[in-house]
């Protein structure tokens, strides 16, 4: 095992990783920019660096700092998390340059993966379903038309390069397929730097199932069970659970194994996450993760396996923990992610200052958050403030609990997403599991009914609660005098503090 370990990466996902490294004695090492001076995960880590500006690009996009601070320290190995640079191969390129080792896949999967095209030419050839589409990457209108027709509308252009539904576009007719082209080879060049875009059958109403798999090093590759991701908005997610509602152990069977083909096929190692459409019975590679996925918790819960130290045993070299059959499935888990979002103005970001904060606790609720009371969210970064998980002995007592946890949890200065999935979660149609990627617009009318009434009672609990966050003037004294006699300090003997 190693002796020290960087966290590229920030907020909930680093002091995740850096709790793994704490259980296996490992110590750990944060990289913040000047927007995170104060972050909880800089001061959690053993050691932290600052690496720059605010700016992504300055700071936890730039490879050469990050490589030459974990030099600096004497770090053995990177953990990317996910984001940032987690699927750049040039990160892997260059930790093998410094003998660095990346707690990842290597470079040459992760660029193989992340082309749309690339990936789908492999699966194919691994006998993995693949939806109908482009074999190569289209740029000319004619050969979209006759692609579009030899497929059938409706059809999806995507960009190749590209990930998160960025310049995504549904076709239902030829005349629309000019706008899309367009449209999407604009916006793939500007945020990939690549105009390629590839087309493929639109599958209507599917559920995005995925699945976890772990690979070593010894060519030991297994599935970690199955994940339900499909209530979206704009192709991101918001609420995870496992195992899906309609799985069976037969389905598991055939979806898990085709997951193991995809993952041995490219000669994965590492953790990952193979991605599938299902509808009507039929299921269709959609993608793969080549890193660890911000709803691994889940799936940590039903199976009792911590993901995050398999990463880290798998990179020192170590085999995996168990074989296929070891893998079980016991009771049912439900993720929220919490964001700074205000889901009533179409879940615009809403950074600022968190004026009062109390976490929801109790059996079977498990809380990831990077944030505490009076910490100020970026506005650089993503939104999340934490993700909520809950587990259950069945489906309906993980909504029950995800209920409760929910009325317990209070964020206060920042609009959240706690009212809109309080929603969720007394929606018919999701108690029911009758779920699809367009869940949220189809259903908007219900869970905007919901949302009025959930945000009345939450504004009334708030006024009787918020006295609860204001401290005595004597505890305010105290606190003001630690803090100026911590600042002083911090002054005189910077380098004993992160």
């Amino acid at each position: 095992m190693f002796n020290k370990i960087l966290i590229a990466n920030r907020g909930e996902i680093a002091i995740r990783v850096m709790r793994a490294c704490k259980e296996l004695g490992v110590k750990s090492v944060a990289v913040y920019s000047d927007a995170d001076s104060n972050s909880l995960f800089a001061k959690y880590a053993d050691e932290a660096y600052n690496i720059g500006k605010p700016s992504p690009s300055e700071s936890y996009l730039n490879i050469q700092k990050i490589i030459d601070t974990a030099e600096k320290c004497g770090a053995e190995a990177i953990h990317p998390g996910y984001g940032f640079l987690a699927e750049n191969p040039k990160l892997g390129e260059e930790c093998e340059k410094h003998g660095i080792k990346l707690i990842g896949a290597k470079g040459s999967v992760i660029e193989a993966m992340g082309s749309k095209i690339e990936s789908k030419k492999l699966m194919r050839a691994a006998g993995v379903p693949v939806i109908p589409g482009t074999a190569k990457g289209v740029t000319e209108l004619e050969d979209a038309v006759e692609i579009a027709e030899s497929i059938g509308y409706p059809v999806i252009v995507k960009a190749s390069a590209g990930g998160g539904g960025i310049g995504m576009r549904t076709v239902y007719e030829e005349d629309e397929l000019v706008r899309a082209l367009e449209s999407t080879q604009s916006v793939a060049a500007s945020a990939f730097g690549d105009s390629t875009i590839y087309i493929e059958k639109y599958v209507e109403e599917p559920r995005h199932i995925e699945f976890q798999v772990l690979a070593d090093e010894h060519g030991n590759t297994i599935h970690v069970a199955d994940r339900e991701c499909s209530i979206q908005r704009r192709h991101q997610k918001l609420i995870e659970e496992s195992p899906s509602p309609i799985m069976t152990e037969e389905l598991r069977e055939e979806m898990g194994g085709a997951a193991v083909r995809a993952a041995s096929s490219i000669g994965y190692t590492n953790a990952g996450t193979v991605e599938f459409l299902y509808s009507n019975g039929e299921y269709y590679f959609l993608e793969m993760n080549t890193r660890i996925q911000v709803e691994h918790p889940i799936t940590e819960i039903v199976t009792g396996i911590d993901l995050v130290k398999q990463q880290l045993n798998i990179a020192s070299g170590e085999e995996l923990c168990c074989a296929q059959e070891d893998i079980t499935v016991k009771g049912h888990a439900i993720e929220c992610r919490i964001n700074a979002e205000d889901p009533l103005n179409d879940f615009a970001p809403n950074p600022g200052k968190i004026t009062g904060y109390r976490s929801p606790g109790g059996i079977g609720v498990r809380v990831d958050s990077g944030v505490y009371m009076n910490y100020t969210i970026p506005p650089y970064y993503d939104s999340m403030i934490s993700k909520l998980i809950v587990y259950g002995m069945t489906r309906e007592e993980a909504i029950a609990r995800m209920r409760r946890a929910l009325d317990e949890y209070i964020i206060l200065g920042v609009k959240t997403t706690i009212p809109f999935h309080k929603s969720m979660m007394l929606s018919k149609h999701f108690q029911e599991g009758k779920l699809h990627t367009h869940f949220v617009d189809q259903y908007r009318n219900e869970i905007m009914g919901h949302m009025s009434e959930v945000i009345k009672t939450d504004t009334e609990m708030v006024a009787r609660l918020r006295s609860t966050f204001k401290p005595s003037p004597k505890v305010a004294a105290v606190s003001a005098a630690v803090n100026s006699y911590m600042a002083k300090s911090i002054s005189k003997n910077p380098n004993n503090y992160p």
